[in-house]
């Protein structure tokens, strides 16, 4: 099986509505939709730019606020995946669980209006101290006409352990939407996101926010990059890269994922990491 995947480099920057949001969104989306994308990626914390609308006084708003636009948020997502017949992963927003619980949730739209959601399993130490967020408590993989995908966001892809379970319960790709506000981060992620592929021979497509919300806290710096990542073997590129963004440019990036190659190179490659790893000494905790 075959089909095509985008990743968007998603611009943040003050907005004064949330229609100027939508119309950004919609954007990406038709432009992903010229390319014939079956899938599209947007980056973790793209909603924080809603936050730049601000209050009455124009001071931003506070990251307590954000799950009051997800039902728009939501509205926004199932609308444009059943108008354009594509699966949309709207990178990660922040949703209420409990009182005074939130969460930084992976979402994934179908076209015939179902939602499905991932919240992110390990968070960050400024996730924990700067906006109180709660860690989700469960892996979930989700079955697409296009096979079995895994959401995992940013931080989460740094946990080997975390994938290979994943992988154990049949995702042959793994959706990694991220925001990192420096090299350092950035480049944490993304090797982490070649070492995943080559540990599971799985596919990974990851994208960060790039530009800056000056009025928001912890959103003023971004860098980012999409890739689409492979295994490190024949019949794919040797460095493993299918496609990547210009680093910090807002645009998107599109490549295709052939499954039949994967479970080729898990039965016959150069190293077959998947069939040979030492169930007996360490399990894939499924």
């Amino acid at each position: 099986m075959k089909y095509r995947v985008a990743a968007v480099q998603y611009k943040l920057e003050d907005i004064d509505s949330f229609q100027q949001f939508a119309h950004q969104v919609k954007h990406y989306i038709r432009n992903a939709s010229e390319y014939g994308a079956d899938f599209v990626l947007f980056p973790e914390f793209m909603t924080t730019q809603l936050l730049s609308i601000g209050d009455e006084t124009g001071e931003a708003l506070t990251i307590d606020r954000l799950p009051e636009f997800t039902q728009q948020y939501i509205e926004l997502f199932k609308g444009l995946a059943a108008e354009y017949r594509m699966h949309i992963i709207g990178g990660t927003h922040v949703i209420e669980v409990a009182e005074d619980k939130r969460q930084n949730a992976a979402h994934l739209f179908y076209p015939d209006g179902r939602v499905e959601v991932q919240p992110k399993l390990h968070l960050t130490p400024t996730e924990v101290e700067g906006w109180d967020m709660a860690p989700g408590d469960a892996l979930r993989v989700f079955d697409t006409p296009f096979g079995t995908i895994a959401m995992l966001t940013c931080y989460d892809i740094e946990f080997p352990e975390i994938v290979r379970m994943a992988r154990a319960q049949g995702a042959d790709v793994i959706f990694c939407p991220s925001c990192t506000d420096d090299r350092h981060g950035f480049h944490r992620v993304r090797y982490c996101c070649h070492a995943r592929a080559v540990e599971n021979q799985v596919y990974i497509v990851t994208t960060g926010t790039v530009g800056s919300l000056r009025k928001v806290d912890l959103m003023r710096a971004n860098y980012g990059q999409a890739a689409i990542i492979s295994p490190n073997d024949i019949p794919f590129p040797p460095a493993g890269i299918l496609a990547e963004g210009v680093m910090n440019d807002d645009m998107l990036v599109v490549a295709d994922l052939d499954l039949t190659l994967l479970a080729d190179v898990r039965a016959a490659g150069s190293v077959t990491t998947w069939r040979d790893r030492r169930t007996d000494l360490y399990p894939d905790w499924e």
